[in-house]
């Protein structure tokens, strides 16, 4: 439609121009002694005109050869910059790849052509790392470092990441402090602390980092609570040997980590220290409430054999279990085993039967031959020490 009105504008500025010349009758006479020279009006204005459009080309052709070296030059440099672009975009593709020779030799050539090149240096870096070329790494890196300022924190986020790849996790964590420094801590930074303080085996710094990405569900809740249970594990064995130091630790674990696992392993921890009744309390409150995984550990027979204390009202406490779970065969040889503790040979024989008949093990058959041979039971002593020594499932 535009095209159309300008075609219709010219024709008729042409009809225009046609008529105005039709028109005017006026002439022109130039005297130049000894010459006079009389022309049309209408031709001077034509011959004007046509003088200026040539010497409008004449410029315009003149500006074009002077300029023809300049618009070589910025031709050349654009096409520099689209193949430098192109050399770049091929490094990070290879890097992902994994084609690790082909991008460091792309990012390098991005970096001489001036690509981007602390994001060239950093991408040659990684392939160095990959490649297995310490030197060349570290001389990527420094050539990252000296390039923008921006880049800094990239620098620093990837020689922690490469540091901990290579298990040099305090400087790992040095190069984090600098990047909190400038940038303040993030989830990915956070992970990558995560991985460095378990590499340290700095457990309370692990539980400390665990707490923060879960809050912001950084973190599978699944990687979360085996991290965490580990975490606890591994503190747990350190105070293993110290009871107060061991209760004094399990105060600081929040409940929601309070695992069978964990609670197990500190169950066991206590008692081989000698804190039965801490142990005690310890098993109860999770039993108390326990649902069938934790039933399913060894948190009942680490119960059975704890000596010091009430021992009555631990009886009354697994037999109000049992109500709930008749068919468990731990609880019912730990019961077993503290009647015989208290002598109530009747029930102990009772209870280490029911257990055997619902589960034989190898601990069942030989607290029966004991309580045998404090009743003087030699046939059935025997008998049960001969199935104790045949093939059968681990003790619980």
């Amino acid at each position: 439609m535009r095209g159309l009105f300008w075609v219709l504008a010219l024709f008729a500025l042409a009809v225009a121009v046609a008529l105005g010349a039709s028109l005017n009758d006026g002439y022109v006479l130039i005297v130049l002694h000894p010459w006079r020279l009389e022309i049309s009006l209408n031709f001077l204005v034509l011959g004007l005109v046509l003088l200026f459009i040539a010497f409008h080309a004449i410029l315009r052709a003149w500006s074009l050869t002077m300029g023809m070296p300049r618009r070589v030059q910025e031709y050349r440099r654009r096409r520099q910059r689209e193949k430098s672009g192109v050399v770049f975009q091929e490094a990070v593709r290879f890097l992902f790849e994994g084609r690790y020779g082909q991008a460091l030799k792309r990012a390098g050539e991005a970096y001489a052509a001036g690509r981007a090149p602390g994001l060239a240096a950093l991408i040659a870096a990684r392939a160095a790392q990959r490649l297995g070329e310490p030197s060349r790494q570290q001389e990527w890196l420094e050539k990252a470092k000296q390039q923008d300022a921006r880049n800094e924190p990239a620098t620093l986020m990837l020689e922690a990441e490469m540091l901990n790849e290579e298990r040099r996790f305090a400087e790992a964590l040095a190069a984090l402090a600098r990047l909190q420094g400038k940038l303040g801590r993030h989830i990915a930074a956070l992970r990558i602390e995560l991985r460095a303080r378990q590499g340290l085996g700095d457990w309370d710094g692990v539980l400390k980092l665990l707490r923060q990405l879960a809050k912001r569900d950084a973190l599978p809740a699944e990687t979360v609570h085996t991290l965490a249970v580990k975490a606890h594990l591994a503190n747990i064995v350190r105070c293993a040997d110290d009871s107060t130091a061991l209760t004094a630790y399990l105060r600081t674990v929040p409940a929601a980590e309070r695992s069978a696992d964990v609670v197990l392993a500190a169950s066991r921890g206590l008692a081989l220290a000698g804190a039965d009744g801490e142990a005690q309390k310890l098993i109860e409150g999770m039993l108390d409430h326990g649902d069938d995984e934790v039933w399913q550990s060894d948190l009942a027979a680490i119960y059975g054999r704890l000596s010091g204390g009430d021992q009555m009202s631990r009886i009354a406490r697994a037999e109000e279990w049992l109500r709930r779970r008749p068919d468990h065969a731990g609880l019912l040889l730990a019961l077993g085993r503290m009647c015989a503790r208290q002598r109530l040979w009747g029930k102990a024989q009772s209870y280490l039967e029911a257990s055997l008949s619902v589960e034989e093990t190898q601990a069942g058959h030989l607290e029966l031959a004991r309580l045998g041979d404090q009743l003087e039971r030699v046939d059935d002593a025997n008998r049960h020490y001969r199935a104790a020594v045949m093939p059968a499932n681990d003790e619980k």
